[in-house]
């Protein structure tokens, strides 16, 4: 029978000519190199060209890739061997070689030599770490040495194939070649080594067609293989199957079988003449180059032939015919094994196989294991491997029963039992696959169909193309993995026994109810297993992931393919392998597997039971498990991780165990998570400790208004302020109405400007203060001229609009203060719907309202005093006096402090002053009535602390005013004409022509009596109406 042996085309690129190929060893890349000069690296995962060298103008015969030095090594037409570093394509070095073309080169796979071949007949061996030094030279042939190969079981020894019709093999350090084969009738141009224990055997191929495989033990040809219509170019040994590839001129690649010689498949992909091959050991990939381009193939499959017997833990594989075993159970129980190491163990060698083995399984009772390849299968004995039954076969399955097995020959599929063919039958649709297990399935070209293995009746018809199937130990579940996706199917026994006494349940495509959909899943498997109810695979991603339930469970990431063995339930470990043979555990629990397979069915008892022996390490992962199930009380019971039982109780509702386990967390998202739990449950006093302990004064304001509670929202005020959240202590001070400490805020925190806006919003009568504030901290940043460009309502009121009702306003509002209950909502006017100004006046006008400007305070009384000295002599300085009205009943007035001069600049208009006569010497007051209610033009007599700057303040002489409304205060400022007139008619004071357009000068301030007063005021200032018209006049 021929050798199953599928193949796969992963890369066709076209290009020049290609002269040689190499595969690289641990990246998806193949190097080309080509007859037009260059050198090409391709991604054959991808199929993309990455990388280019532009070598030379000649003709590139032969390329390496030397992976432990990152390099890639060229030998040209021109006699040169170049060196680059293939990852930045840096050309490292370069030297000439030989003196005529160089046909070979091969890399020494431990020592720092590379070996060359040449048309000038010799071979040479370079030492790179020596700089390239020249260490030996062999002679010997007498024509072109077209290829030399180094002996992979002795890197001291080399065979080279020449045009001189010999191979030659050599030894390194010696001159001369240990024994040369003769035996070609033409050149040899190719040449390899066979890379497996079993046979000392070399391949070799030449001008006159022929494929001959050596002894070079014993020095003579065991086999001539002929088939090619031309020159053969390229021979290989395959390192992982049982081939010999040869490539020739007649542009087809033949695969011979290596133990039987027979010509199994022949390639032809009409890319003209083939002039190399390249194989990979433990790839079953191959890199043919062609005249026309380059082909990358895989043949077979890369998954090792390895079988496991969980119940004895013997694992078996076959290395090329070579039969191997090892024991689980040589490990000792004081050692312990780590998830993903190597498990150390002893390898027997159980002898030879008569076929090459493709696949390898156990029997189900491990007592069997059967070989199946080469079209051939052989069952023999597990522990003694004793041949117990063969036959021709291209597929091999077990029933669950191990005295039973079915074969497929063709489209025929036979049953054994006890050895013994028992049915045979060939499937309507034909038969390109079967699969063992409870059912015999066999897979077509339309679809799955499924077979009692009794009766070979048909159960079940699905349309679905599979790659692989698993059944579970039971035969309840059964996995169907196709190339894309998994299904889980739930088989129904008591479906099949139903229709078989009422046929009218059956139909062309079987049993409708032998089987139920339970899931489908979008992943690839690779490798699977049950395990109870549980499906353990292996996907596309190198994960080892279960199923269970319909939920997907992760259990490792791999760091390469892996391949699932066996699980030994008293160890509670996974063992799986690779194409190396190297045996990798996990830790798997039996009991929590059992414990889910038991949930899955329901059986709540048997899960109870199980629970105890779980580990508590594994505890969480079955609490999370309960709750994909919506167990959640059960998950919360189970887990041990403090976050995952918060967030149970969370969805419970179980607000008492939340509480502590925040307690015990400390975790400012817990507590948040929990407040807004018990917001739904309408528990605020649970919900404000939450949010204090949060440290969320946001929440807590909202909660604080929503509630009415001022006490908690002067809290929040205070203990935000404390842990520096200002934004949240000011607004709580705001919603409180508690202004000053909100300006008191920002000025902390150096926000003078937003202070300085503020102020002129709520509190006009600090506005000066602020800008004061603000100018001097501009002049400490080094920006004078900003701070000079600021306009301070006190010295311009010129530029502030109604700035007088704003200090009326909000004297008046704060008297306004009054408590609304909460049935009055919708009676109260809104605040935004309010006028407060016009509110003000209307007061005002109905005598509801007096206006009492507050006790100020500004800068140094010297300086004051100095300049109302020096005001005379100064046409920049002015202040502007007005007499007061006649005294009118009022309440008692108040105290006026008398604010320093400011320099106004020349450029401002003079006829908007009231300059009265007088003495340049005069130390007296002026009193301005234009402008005398604002407080802002000096400091108020509450006391606020600065950070930034400190404002000296001292008390200067005060002047007592009968009228509430309207207290003198003395201010050097730009007076505008229009506002004095307003004023002055106030008190009953027509102002006509009298005001002149004199310059600014000094102002004094006069007696009832007429006569000027001293800087001390100890009497009440009185004015009545004739005095008034005789100052306008003098003035």
């Amino acid at each position: 029978m021929p050798l199953r042996l599928d193949v796969k085309r992963k890369l066709s690129v076209r290009s020049d000519r290609v002269k040689c190929v190499d595969t690289h060893p641990n990246e998806p890349w193949i190097l080309v190199t080509l007859y037009n000069g260059h050198a090409h690296i391709y991604n054959h995962d991808t199929q993309q060209l990455i990388k280019t060298f532009e070598i030379c103008d000649v003709p590139v015969r032969a390329g390496k890739f030397v992976v432990r030095k990152n390099w890639a090594i060229t030998a040209s037409d021109d006699m040169l061997v170049r060196v680059y570093n293939y990852n930045t394509l840096e050309r490292l070095h370069q030297f000439e070689a030989h003196s005529d073309y160089i046909r070979s080169i091969v890399v020494h796979p431990t020592q720092p030599y590379i070996l060359t071949s040449s048309d000038d007949m010799t071979i040479k061996l370079w030492d790179w770490d020596a700089k390239w030094a020249l260490k030996q030279t062999f002679e010997g042939h007498i024509h072109y040495v077209m290829q030399i190969s180094i002996n992979p079981k002795d890197n001291n020894t080399f065979a080279s194939a020449s045009l001189d019709r010999t191979v030659k093999v050599w030894q390194l350090g010696s001159t001369q070649p240990n024994f040369t084969l003769e035996g070609h009738e033409k050149g040899v141009n190719c040449v390899d080594y066979y890379s497996g224990g079993d046979k000392p055997y070399l391949v070799s191929g030449g001008d006159d067609r022929l494929v001959k495989i050596w002894d070079y033990q014993n020095k003579t040809c065991v086999q001539t293989l002929e088939g090619h219509s031309q020159n053969v170019g390229c021979v290989s040994f395959h390192p992982e199957l049982p081939i010999i590839l040869s490539g020739s001129e007649d542009g087809t690649v033949k695969l011979w079988h290596s133990n039987t010689y027979r010509l199994e498949s022949t390639l032809n992909y009409g890319l003209e003449r083939c002039w190399t091959i390249s194989c990979l050991k433990g790839s079953n990939n191959v890199a043919l180059g062609y005249d026309e381009g380059t082909m990358m193939i895989k043949l077979g499959r890369e998954e090792p032939a390895m079988s496991m017997d969980s119940s004895t833990g013997k694992i078996v594989w076959a290395k090329h015919c070579e039969m191997q075993q090892v024991n689980l159970k040589q490990l000792g129980s004081e050692q312990q094994l780590k998830d993903g190491e190597k498990v150390p163990l002893s390898v027997k060698e159980m002898g030879s196989c008569e076929i090459y083995p493709q696949t390898l399984s156990h029997s189900p009772n491990g007592r069997f294991v059967v070989v199946c390849g080469d079209g051939e299968y052989i069952i023999y004995t597990a522990i003694t491997l004793r041949n117990k039954s063969y036959g021709n076969a291209m597929e091999f399955v077990w029933s669950h029963d191990s005295s039973e097995y079915a074969v497929r020959d063709g489209n025929m599929v036979k049953i054994f039992k006890n050895f013994k063919e028992k049915k045979s039958f060939k499937p309507e649709s034909g038969a390109e696959g079967i699969f063992g297990g409870s059912l015999l399935g066999v897979k077509s070209y339309s679809g799955l169909s499924f077979y009692d293995w009794e009766t070979t009746n048909l159960i079940r018809r699905i349309e679905i193309v599979p790659k692989m199937i698993y059944w579970s130990q039971n035969g309840e579940l059964v996995c169907i993995a196709t190339e894309d996706s998994y299904y889980v199917l739930r088989y129904n026994p008591q479906a099949v026994t139903a229709a078989a006494t009422n046929k009218d349940l059956m139909s062309d495509d079987g049993v409708e109810d032998a089987f139920d959909a339970l899931s489908e899943i979008q992943e690839i498997v690779k490798t699977g297993m049950w395990i109870g109810d549980c499906f353990i695979y292996t996907n596309s991603l190198n994960r080892i992931n279960y199923y269970v339930g319909g939920e997907i469970v992760t259990i490792s990431h791999l760091d390469r393919v892996m391949y699932l063995l066996g699980y030994v339930s008293n160890e509670n470990r996974l063992y799986m392998g690779d194409k190396e043979m190297a045996i990798v555990s996990f830790e798997l629990s039996l009991a929590v597997l059992e414990y889910q397979t038991a949930v899955m069915r329901k059986d709540f008892e048997t899960a109870d039971q199980v629970l105890p022996t779980v580990p508590k390490e594994q505890r969480t992962r079955v609490a999370h498990f309960l709750e994909k199930q919506g167990y959640r009380q059960q998950a919360l019971a189970v887990t041990m991780d403090n976050e995952h039982k918060f967030d149970l109780a969370l969805h419970l509702g179980n607000l008492q165990i939340c509480y502590e386990l925040a307690l015990e967390m400390e975790n400012e998202q817990k507590w948040m998570q929990l407040a807004d739990v018990a917001t739904k449950r309408c528990n605020f006093q649970l919900v404000q400790e939450c949010l204090n302990r949060a440290q969320a004064y946001g929440s807590l304001i909202l909660l604080a208004s929503a509630s009415s509670d001022k006490q908690l929202m002067a809290t929040i005020g205070e203990q935000s302020q404390k842990n520096g959240q200002f934004n949240m202590s000011f607004l709580a001070s705001f919603v409180l109405g508690n202004l000053d400490k909100c300006l008191q805020i920002l000025i902390d925190n150096n926000r003078l400007p937003e202070a300085a806006f503020f102020s002129r919003t709520y509190l006009p009568s600090k506005i000066g203060m602020i800008v004061q504030l603000w100018r001097e901290k501009l002049k400490q940043s080094n920006m004078e001229r900003s701070a000079q460009a600021l306009a301070n309502p006190t010295d311009y009121e010129n530029l502030f609009p109604g700035l007088v009702d704003t200090y009326k306003t909000e004297q008046y509002l704060k008297k306004q203060t009054k408590t609304f209950a909460a049935k009055d909502y919708q009676s109260v006017t809104p605040n935004w719907e309010r006028h407060p100004i016009v509110e003000m006046k209307e007061a005002e006008n109905n005598g509801d309202f007096f206006y009492g400007p507050v006790q100020q305070k500004n800068g140094s009384d010297e300086q004051e005093e100095d300049e109302f000295d020096d005001a005379p002599a100064e046409t920049s300085k002015t202040t502007t006096s007005q007499p007061p009205p006649k005294q009118q009943a009022a309440p008692p007035a108040a105290n006026i402090v008398v604010p320093p001069k400011t320099n106004i600049p020349t450029a401002a208009p003079s006829n908007n002053k009231l300059t009265p006569p007088g003495p340049p010497s005069s130390t007296t007051v002026s009193s301005d009535r234009s402008r005398s209610q604002s407080p802002a033009a000096s400091t108020s007599s509450t006391t606020i602390p600065i950070k930034s700057s400190t404002l000296q303040t001292s008390k200067p002489p005060t002047t007592t005013v009968q009228k509430p409304s309207a207290a003198p205060t003395t201010s050097v400022r730009k007076t505008s004409l229009s506002d004095l007139e307003k004023e002055l008619q106030e008190f009953d004071i027509d102002l006509k022509d009298d005001v002149s357009d004199n310059g600014e000068t000094g102002a004094e301030e006069r007696g009832s009596d007429g006569v000027k007063r001293s800087d001390k005021f100890e009497d009440d200032i009185q004015f009545d109406d004739d005095e008034v018209d005789e100052f306008l006049k003098d003035t």
